[in-house]
């Protein structure tokens, strides 16, 4: 990270004494926030371009110790405008300058206690948080529920995923962020579980608007989440409490929930216990009329500071990973060496070595895994000997979930982590994946934030895996390199359903999920079948993909991760496509910008991700109807262009422009990439 120049105006105090209610807009004008108490209430509103985005919404909260969603009236209010560069090395831009308008106002009940909500609004995001001074000689309180809410507009459609019951699904690991989305889904529809809805949540307004032509994309999410605060998810839609007006009201309203007392398998409080002064996560909302905004939002990094400094300098690329194809069985000597020549052979830079290692690695060698340090060390150093480095997984815990496959107990306990890290650091470790963590207490929040500072003190990155979705963490913390906290690329292998949904997939998680932080899917499959030799059954179903390898190309530009383990196997230097594998070898893994072109989650996706001087357009096409694209492609200024197409049997080829227009057309499950220097 380079250091920060943060340029704050002189503070200017207002205080509203007559009108309950301030307004904060973007720099633009565009954008505009209005905060308002009525009856002791507070709630706010957002307008974009004349149009209601978000209806009257609660706000405020409320302690063990106070009551703040009541019997409240703005005190004073300050303002002051953010201009602000900053550095990425791991996300989906790397040169950011955020410039906003800051609107601080205190709120004080009729016995003189304070509560203060922060709004800081740039031309398509909204971030806002709440403060809470102390109060007296109360240190410290618990924040038991928040009033929070985001009420749209009847008819907007949405595009969720639920939040899981806990302490369900493999070995007791849920909820980890690993549910189904639905699509264009109505208000009305309850989530699966019942329990609402994992961020980032993505909605629809469309045709309610007086000009039928009008639409709105809002997204909505929260970050600057660490030790100090639990995660938070949208509870289902209710009618809002403040629409009085109607006989027969709409379910448009959500809730910020925290949550479930049963996570974790009940190990700590399902509210979050702060020091005062203390500050809640920032809850964001990024909007425009078209997704472009949301697909390219820095929203998640605008307000959050590095928590500490590092001395290491870390390296990110790709990597091969046995387990996506071959299983449990493949963590054994042999066959992961086997993916270390994979590595070497394709110019990646690392190797993940996935569960079970600590009683298997030697096991091919001399039959017994009496010394499994020794054995995984002699893989180490046969995969440093082919410049390939070496991440190893992890469980988080052995004692709140039903997980045997090992390391367990190893991550939980600061005395057991700091000394293991401490050995693979002495063994040329590079990283780690840390595997089923099931909740977001605040003591999870805690065990993830644990985790990565003592593996920082040990130069090692850090992959989470079965886990929540991250918060801000790429500028937060210098060592984390990504995150799963989605229906990622495993399940194609246990699920046909997968298969078949998995284009649908891909043109929503550049949009929702991977728009807010990096996503460690491990897809780019080059294999058909999802077996270990690539081949069918006779006797027996095998998991078949029904997207290209084309596709798979695509969908290496389109999903953000600084290090992707890519899901290709041994077997596709010999059968996969030699056009795919020499793209796979050059593809690179970190960006500098990112440019939504157009699409609509569930049918099409067509975006463009810049790597130094070069720039890699991908498309994809998960509607039934052939695709038709006019590509306006004057803005890349490029003399040369690349087209990569052609299904299963992809083809490269100049792509020649009509008046700087691409003409393209992309079969259903299909993809393209287009290359621009």
């Amino acid at each position: 990270m380079k250091t920060q120049i943060l340029l704050l105006a002189a503070f200017i105090t207002l205080p509203l004494l007559a009108n309950d209610n301030a307004t904060v807009s973007s720099p633009d004008g565009k954008l505009e926030v209005k905060l308002n108490v009525s009856n002791g209430q507070p709630f706010y509103c957002v307008t974009y371009d004349g149009l209601n985005a978000i209806n009257n919404s609660l706000l405020g909260l409320t302690t063990n110790e106070q009551d703040f969603t009541q019997d409240l009236s703005i005190k004073n209010v300050e303002t002051s405008k953010i201009d602000e560069h900053y550095k990425m090395d791991r996300s989906k831009k790397s040169d950011i300058h955020y410039v906003a308008n800051r609107l601080l106002a205190t709120l004080a009940t009729s016995k003189g206690q304070e509560l203060q909500v922060e709004f800081r609004v740039s031309n398509n995001d909204i971030a806002f948080r709440y403060l809470l001074p102390k109060q007296g000689e109360t240190g410290s309180v618990r924040v038991t529920s928040e009033a929070t809410s985001f009420s749209f507009p009847d008819g907007t459609t949405t595009f969720l995923t639920p939040q899981s019951d806990a302490m369900i699904g493999w070995k007791r690991t849920k909820p980890s962020y690993e549910e189904l989305y639905c699509w264009d889904a109505p208000m009305s529809q309850v989530s699966q579980f019942g329990h609402g809805y994992t961020f980032p949540c993505l909605f629809h307004e469309s045709g309610i608007f007086e000009n039928r032509a009008d639409e709105l994309w809002v997204m909505v999410s929260e970050t600057g989440v660490d030790s100090h605060y639990c995660a938070s998810h949208l509870s289902d839609a209710q009618s809002n409490p403040l629409d009085k007006g109607s006989s027969q009201p709409s379910p448009n309203t959500y809730k910020i929930a925290y949550p479930m007392p049963e996570e974790n398998n009940g190990i700590g409080t399902a509210d979050a216990a702060i020091a005062l002064p203390g500050v809640t996560p920032w809850r964001t909302i990024t909007l425009g009329r078209t997704l472009k905004p949301i697909a390219e939002t820095t929203a998640p990094w605008d307000n959050v500071k590095p928590i500490y400094q590092t001395d290491h300098i870390y390296k990110y690329g790709r990597g091969t990973w046995s387990w996506i194809l071959w299983q449990d069985d493949s963590i054994n000597f042999d066959d992961l060496c086997k993916y270390v020549d994979l590595a070497q052979a394709m110019g990646y830079e690392y190797v993940l070595v996935d569960n079970w290692w600590d009683t298997n690695i030697g096991k091919e060698t001399d039959g017994t895994a009496k010394n499994p340090d020794k054995s995984i060390e002699k893989l180490i150093k046969y995969a440093n000997s082919k410049n390939v480095d070496v991440f190893i997984w992890y469980s988080s815990s052995g004692y709140w979930n039903d997980i045997v496959q090992g390391p367990i107990s190893r991550m939980d306990n600061s005395i057991v982590r700091k000394r293991e890290m401490k050995w693979l650091h002495s063994v040329g470790v590079k990283g780690i994946k840390v595997d089923f963590f099931g909740g977001d207490k605040q003591e999870t929040m805690r065990l993830y934030e644990e985790i990565l500072s003592d593996a920082d003190d040990n130069g090692l990155m850090v992959i989470f895996h079965g886990c929540t979705l991250p918060r801000g963490w790429e500028r937060m913390f210098p060592n984390y390199v990504g995150s799963e906290a989605v229906l990622a690329s495993e399940n194609l292998i246990f699920g046909q359903m997968h298969c078949d949904l998995e284009a649908a997939h891909a043109t929503l998680h550049p949009v929702l999920r991977n728009a807010v932080g990096c996503m460690e899917f491990g897809g780019s499959f080059q294999n058909k079948y999802m077996n270990r030799d690539n081949k069918p059954r006779e006797n027996r179903h095998v998991n078949t993909r029904l997207t290209t390898s084309t596709f798979s190309l695509a969908t290496a530009i389109l999903y953000q991760n600084p290090i992707q383990n890519f899901a290709l196997a041994p077997n596709n230097l010999e059968d996969a496509p030699k056009i795919s594998m020499d793209f796979m070898r050059e593809v690179p893994t970190t960006w500098d910008e990112v440019r939504f072109i157009d699409g609509y989650p569930g049918k099409f996706l067509v975006m463009a991700r810049r790597h130094g001087d070069t720039w890699y357009l991908a498309a994809i096409n998960a509607d039934t109807q052939m695709l038709k694209l006019n590509l306006d492609l004057r803005w890349l200024n490029a003399s040369n262009l690349t087209l990569y197409s052609g299904g299963d049997n992809p083809s490269v080829k100049p792509l020649k422009l009509k008046k700087g227009i691409a003409q393209l057309t992309l079969p259903s499950n299909d993809g393209l990439v287009i290359m621009a220097k």
